[in-house]
């Protein structure tokens, strides 16, 4: 199952980049995040191995993160034209996730995010539910960007809301 969603964020692309990259801002916007820890490597660095636990309700998932892709590697004093690309996999029981997030600046002090999503399931009875749940995941890939982008924008920290 492949989707990919986008949002237009009323930030500059470095403020943007450098809240993604910092660990510390991921439960402000990051619905439902319970942990998230490096087990091998630093954050947010090409190898990292990170332990991920998210609650929808009363279920937890845990799974195990990898930064697969950091480009450019050195963040800090991005020209305008340049895209930055971070790319990860997500491994959890039965789940495998691909991600690939752009970053470009589509104007001075606006960051478009272009995140291409891929899940592949294990059990054939996912493997079946997978086309019906196609709206669910997209869904809630929207809601992280719709977060992060209220939080970029706002301060809004979804810890605080209802």
């Amino acid at each position: 199952m492949k989707y990919t969603v986008s949002t237009e964020i009323a930030v500059p692309r470095e403020t943007v980049v450098g809240l993604l990259a910092d660990p510390a801002h991921l439960p402000k916007w990051l619905r439902g995040l319970v942990l998230h820890e490096p087990v091998h490597g630093e954050h947010g660095q090409v190898g990292t191995e990170s332990r991920v636990v998210l609650r929808t309700g009363q279920q937890e998932m845990e799974a195990r993160e990898t930064v697969t892709r950091l480009e450019p590697a050195d963040l800090s004093d991005l020209p305008p034209d340049t895209v930055v690309h971070y790319e990860r996999e997500i491994v959890a029981d039965g789940m495998w996730n691909g991600a690939r997030e752009r970053l470009t600046e589509v104007r001075p002090g606006t960051t478009l995010w272009e995140s291409e999503n891929e899940y592949r399931f294990d059990g054939l009875p996912m493997r079946l539910m997978a086309p019906l749940m196609r709206g669910m995941f997209r869904k809630q890939s929207r809601q992280h960007m719709a977060d992060f982008k209220a939080f970029a924008e706002h301060g809004t920290d979804v810890r605080e809301a209802g």
